[in-house]
C-alpha cells in the first residue's frame, strides 16, 4: 500500500473552529427570532457556508430572498473573523503539528482540503501556512463534500494520483467525500458517525504515521 500524500480537512481536525461557527450560527438565529442548538450545528459540520445558512433557515423556519441570504452569510462570517482573528498556536489540537511534521520529514506530501474560505486565515493565526505544500478553501472550490472536488484539486496541485492519498476528516460528508474520491479516509472523532472510513482515530496526541499507516493496512 503506497501512501504518498494526506490531505487533512481544518475544523475538527487540525483545530476546533467549529465552537466559533456556532456562535455566529446561532447570534444570527437569535437575530432572526429562533434558537440554534448545539444538536443542530452537526448538520452543518463539513458544509459549505451558503449550505449551512439554508439549513439554518429552514430550522428556523424562515424564507429569504437570494440577495437577503447574500447579506445573512456575509453578516455571519464578518462574526466568525471577529472570533478566529484571535487565535493563537494554543488551539491547535493536540499532537497535530506533530503530525504533520513527521509526515514532511518523511517525505510525504501534505494538503489541506476545507470548506471554510478562512481556511488561510486561520493557518496564518496559528503557524501552520507553511507546513502545507497544498491549500484548497472554500475560495477554490464550486461543489462542497460530499462531493470529492475539494480533495482531487489538492491530489491535482500535489502531482498525486488519488488511490495514493490518505484524507483526516471529521465529517461524515467528507469521509463520503474522500471515498467519492477514490481516496483512504481516516476519520478523527466517533466511530458510529464516522463508520464508513477506512480507520477512525480520537485524534492525533501520542500518533505517528507509521503507526496509522500500518492500521490502515491491516484494513485493505
Amino acid at each position: 500500500m503506497k501512501i504518498s500524500a494526506c490531505i487533512f480537512d481544518l475544523d475538527g481536525v487540525v483545530v476546533d473552529t467549529a465552537k466559533y461557527h456556532y456562535l455566529a450560527w446561532k447570534r444570527l438565529a437569535a437575530e432572526h427570532g429562533f434558537d440554534f442548538t448545539e444538536h443542530d450545528n452537526e448538520r452543518l459540520k463539513g458544509v459549505s457556508r451558503m449550505a449551512s445558512l439554508e439549513i439554518l433557515l429552514e430550522i428556523g423556519q424562515k424564507s429569504a430572498s437570494p440577495q437577503e441570504k447574500e447579506l445573512m452569510a456575509a453578516r455571519k462570517n464578518a462574526w466568525y473573523v471577529e472570533y478566529i482573528e484571535k487565535m493563537d498556536s494554543s488551539e491547535i489540537l493536540p499532537g497535530a503539528k506533530e503530525f504533520i511534521e513527521n509526515l514532511r520529514a518523511s517525505e510525504v506530501k501534505v494538503a489541506l482540503g476545507s470548506a471554510s474560505k478562512n481556511a488561510r486565515l486561520i493557518l496564518n493565526r496559528i503557524g501552520l501556512v507553511n507546513h502545507f505544500d497544498s491549500i484548497v478553501d472554500g475560495t477554490r472550490v464550486v461543489n462542497a463534500k460530499p462531493d470529492p472536488e475539494v480533495f482531487l484539486i489538492a491530489a491535482t496541485d500535489l502531482g498525486i494520483r488519488p488511490s495514493e492519498c490518505v484524507v483526516f476528516e471529521d465529517a461524515e460528508a467528507g469521509v463520503e467525500a474522500a471515498i467519492n474520491g477514490g481516496m483512504r479516509c481516516v476519520g478523527v472523532g466517533s466511530p458510529a458517525i464516522l463508520y464508513r472510513a477506512n480507520l477512525v482515530i480520537d485524534g492525533f496526541k501520542n500518533l505517528s504515521p507509521s503507526d496509522v499507516f500500518a492500521r490502515l493496512s491491516k484494513q485493505l
